[in-house]
């Protein structure tokens, strides 16, 4: 049996744990060493570390205090490791904490964090997923089950001190084109929250608390990417900024639509494992010219065969144009799914919901057809316990409305 080389306790504060930190800075201490060609698990916890709880209101969600996330289990320092080369990172397996078999998927106020659908969802709400095996079923979404994809969120390695001073000065510089934005453009250090693992109070702690990047963005480091592919059987490739790599992981997720469409996305895991193998390429950034990471999928993915797929292009729901504007394009297409699942019975929120959590497709089909770019959604239609196709008799509502997504409105 591979050795476990972080471990978590889900009954204690993460701020307890210095096997966790939540900012990106080189000077944070790694928190354990391996050599190459070792293979591990790793314990998480949730993004938040904790603060949501499995229960039917959405308070939880509308008064998180974003500036502390995301927890993650690291950094693991690879012996041999230096700048230039390529950290080699295989994926062997994954799976839940025994006693943890459940997540959550949430919107947050646009108070509070907004979102991709921000505008329609302003409101904090949040939805219950329990685990059966490799399957999921929410009791606040009914009529929706499938098989799970489990995947980091987040993982990737510790910044140099020039490319830190990169993100951040860009990043701030956004920022001051619109400071009092809500939702904010970007998130600058905020120190009061910072933990950073195996650091000690004092000067350096200082230093490294307020220049530390939030972990919200993802970066030439990789980080918070969210790509639901990085699963059992994946090999990612990341360029290694400092001594060691710094190798950190976190956010977990039993299944995810590309986009991560609720941002609160995917089914976040409450407590998770990863099984992992590295090891290095030396010299491998500039050998095959990369600076962000590539990566391998994983072999393994839910087996679903037939969707339905629904196009959005570059005009806003105001009518407004925009030019090849995929993010424009892409939003659309999910508010014409949104809208057709509200035909068999679904709020809103609880078909945003399943966008955010099933294992939907995300495609850019055109990005030279000006003025309009033009984006897909591919709905897996095997994932419902009834017939979504559309037919000559119209939409049947299968869903009655009793149950919906808690939901709390802003203070």
């Amino acid at each position: 049996m591979p050795e476990t080389l972080i471990s978590v306790d889900l009954s204690k504060p993460a701020t307890e744990n210095e096997y966790l930190h939540n900012r990106w800075h080189p000077d944070i201490p790694i928190a354990t060493w391996v050599e190459p060609g070792a293979d591990f698990i790793v314990e998480t916890v949730d993004w938040t570390g904790g603060a949501i709880a499995n229960n039917d209101s959405a308070d939880d969600i509308r008064d998180v205090d974003l500036s502390t996330v995301h927890y993650l289990s690291g950094p693991i320092g690879v012996k041999g490791a230096a700048p230039g080369d390529l950290l080699v990172v295989d994926i062997l397996d994954a799976g839940t904490l025994k006693g943890h078999e459940w997540g959550f998927n949430g919107f947050f106020s646009k108070k509070n964090g907004g979102g991709f659908l921000t505008d329609h969802f302003p409101l904090a709400q949040k939805s219950i997923w329990h685990y059966e095996g490799m399957f999921t079923r929410s009791r606040h979404v009914p009529g929706v089950g499938f098989a799970g994809l489990i995947h980091p969120g987040l993982i990737g390695t510790l910044p140099s001190q020039k490319l830190l001073d990169t993100w951040n000065s860009r990043e701030q510089a956004l920022i001051d084109t619109n400071p009092t934005r809500v939702p904010p453009l970007a998130n600058p250090p905020a120190p009061k929250t910072a933990h950073l693992g195996k650091l000690s109070k004092g000067d350096a702690w200082d230093k490294v608390a307020s220049e530390g990047a939030r972990t919200v963005p993802p970066r030439e480091h990789g980080g918070n990417c969210d790509i639901k592919d990085l699963s059992r059987g994946s090999k990612i490739y990341f360029p290694v900024y400092v001594d060691g790599a710094g190798l950190s992981m976190g956010d977990m997720h039993f299944s995810q639509g590309d986009g991560e469409i609720t941002f609160c996305g995917a089914i976040e895991m409450f407590g998770a494992w990863l099984h992992i193998k590295v090891d290095l390429i030396k010299n491998g950034m500039a050998m095959y010219g990369i600076k962000n990471p590539i990566f391998k999928p994983s072999p393994i993915t839910p087996n679903y065969k037939d969707y339905l797929i629904f196009e959005g292009i570059s005009v806003d729901e105001s009518g407004t144009q925009h030019y090849l504007d995929a993010n424009v394009a892409y939003r659309q297409a999910c508010l014409n799914a949104i809208e057709y699942m509200k035909k068999f019975g679904y709020s809103g929120a609880q078909a945003h919901s399943i966008l955010g959590v099933a294992p939907v497709q995300g495609h850019l089909s055109g990005v030279v057809d000006i003025p309009n770019s033009c984006a897909t959604l591919w709905l897996p239609t095997e994932i419902f316990d009834f017939d979504i196709k559309p037919s000559a008799a119209g939409p049947t509502k299968f869903i009655d409305g009793s149950i919906d997504m808690p939901i709390s409105p802003d203070l």
